[in-house]
């Protein structure tokens, strides 16, 4: 992962219905989806899915594959993964990013 793939990835998920769609694709996981059925899930006109399907399978973050006369869309776990560990790497210079005492919040006057 290089920053290149980051941005392309982040920048693709920074649209409303792009970041809809592919967090449709996570919560159905690895059987994929077919863009009808997108489209009866999230009401998106067949031509703009088409379009912000492109954008995220350019991204990386989605694959395609033809089933017959069918495509099904899966998300692209390994490249998420990757782009997680990019965002993680050397975090908070290897130490527990979580506190040991809850943090309070501060109090806005």
């Amino acid at each position: 992962m290089n920053n290149n793939n980051a941005i392309s990835a982040f920048l693709a998920l920074g649209q409303e219905t792009r970041l809809n769609v592919f967090r449709l694709f996570v919560q159905r996981g690895d059987n994929g989806l077919t863009p009808s059925e997108i489209i009866e899930t999230l009401g998106i006109p067949n031509a703009t899915l088409s379009f912000h399907l492109k954008e995220l399978v350019d991204s990386n973050l989605l694959l395609v594959e033809r089933q017959g006369r069918y495509l099904i869309y899966r998300p692209n776990a390994v490249h998420v993964q990757k782009l997680s560990e990019f965002l993680l790497d050397n975090c908070c210079g290897g130490k527990s990013c979580i506190p040991a005492k809850p943090l309070k919040k501060a109090k806005v006057k």
